[in-house]
């Protein structure tokens, strides 16, 4: 979903919370956005509508994005703490406002987990993110429970399927 579209979906309460949080972190906004449209661009090229789905490439969705908003916000956060920090204030908000069912906010919220891990562990290296994910991506679990997402502590994972 675009984010001017998700945007507009919400209620007065969710924009009320969204917006105070962007009012006590401005300089946020504008790395988070662009951090968050990237996302999406990479997602639609290499996907389509697929990384919409509870499936392998929403997962890598999560995890990018998570990666991309700790590095778009690593200037203006000053540390890679804070950055990590941000990201998951931003992206658990995310999963708190979405209509999601139990399962798949759990699997979002271990992905975007996983996303937050590769920034602060790839830092001082050379690495082709998106290649990254897409590795890890192919090695994605599924799950059928929470019980399972705990066990999959190093692992992207997804509940469905790719339907073709």
């Amino acid at each position: 979903m675009a984010i001017g579209k998700r945007i507009a979906s919400l209620n007065f309460k969710e924009l009320a919370i969204l917006s105070g949080i962007f009012l006590k972190h401005p300089l946020y906004l504008i790395p988070t956005c662009k951090a968050t449209n990237r996302t999406v661009k990479i997602c639609n090229q290499l996907y389509g509508a697929l990384h919409h789905e509870d499936n392998k490439t929403n997962a890598f969705r999560h995890a990018l994005w998570n990666y991309l908003i700790c590095k778009y916000c690593l200037s203006v956060a000053g540390s890679v703490e804070k950055a990590a920090g941000w990201s998951k204030k931003i992206t658990d908000l995310h999963e708190r406002l979405s209509p999601n069912s139990g399962l798949a906010k759990a699997m979002d919220l271990h992905n975007n987990r996983i996303g937050r891990e590769l920034f602060t562990n790839s830092l001082d290296k050379d690495v082709d993110v998106v290649s990254l994910i897409q590795q890890k991506t192919k090695e994605a679990v599924k799950v059928r429970s929470l019980n399972d997402i705990e066990k999959s502590t190093e692992d992207l994972v997804f509940i469905e399927e790719i339907r073709s």
